[in-house]
Parts: C-alpha cells; sequence; structure tokens
C-alpha cells in the first residue's frame, strides 16, 4: 500500500490541488484569468513577467488539475478557467478551513 493511500479522497484531492496552487506565478495565471473578461487566445506570457516556456509549463499544470480550460482554435489555444474546476477548489478549501477552525483559542504552552 502507498503512503498515499492511507489518506482519504478528500484529503488527496485537497494536497494535490495545494500543490499546483504553490507557485505563484499559477497563482498569478488564475488571477489574470480571473481578470480577463473574454477567454485569452493567443500567448499569456504578453501579459505576465515569464517567457513562453515557463507559462506553458504552468498552464499545463492547471489544465491537468482542472482549474483552466483550452481549447485549439486554428494555431493558438483559447484559455479561460474552469469554472466547474474552480468551484471544485472552493468547495474543498472552504470545507477544510471549516473543519480546522477552532471554537476558541486553546492555550498549549
Amino acid at each position: 500500500m502507498k503512503k498515499l493511500e492511507l489518506f482519504g479522497l478528500e484529503q488527496q484531492n485537497i494536497a494535490a490541488l495545494a500543490k499546483v496552487l504553490a507557485h505563484p506565478a499559477r497563482i498569478a495565471i488564475l488571477q489574470f484569468l480571473a481578470a480577463t473578461p473574454t477567454c485569452i487566445s493567443g500567448d499569456i506570457s504578453d501579459f505576465l513577467p515569464l517567457s513562453r516556456t515557463t507559462v506553458s509549463q504552468h498552464l499545463k499544470e492547471l489544465k491537468s488539475a482542472g482549474l483552466i480550460q483550452g481549447e485549439v482554435e486554428g494555431l493558438k489555444i483559447k484559455y479561460c478557467l474552469n469554472k466547474k474546476g474552480i468551484e471544485t477548489l472552493r468547495k474543498l478549501f472552504n470545507d477544510l478551513l471549516t473543519q480546522i477552525t477552532p471554537e476558541e483559542e486553546k492555550n498549549c504552552s
């Protein structure tokens, strides 16, 4: 049995999403896509202080996690936030924060 299997599916999902979100470039990409009124067709690196190769690698991770979607449009890919993926992220993290919020402050000293 793998050590990962010792934990519940929800815990594994939260950890996987947290790993994807653990890089500031990915946070910047999500924020950029959220602030953009339409899907971005073309090179997102034109809008961020990152190289095209770096942006491409981060987009791949975000897409694999289901947080963004990309559709081929001619020679370009059109990127948008994946509403369902973002809703899943929100629910998982809201549930986690609710579970770990103490009802009262404890003195642990």
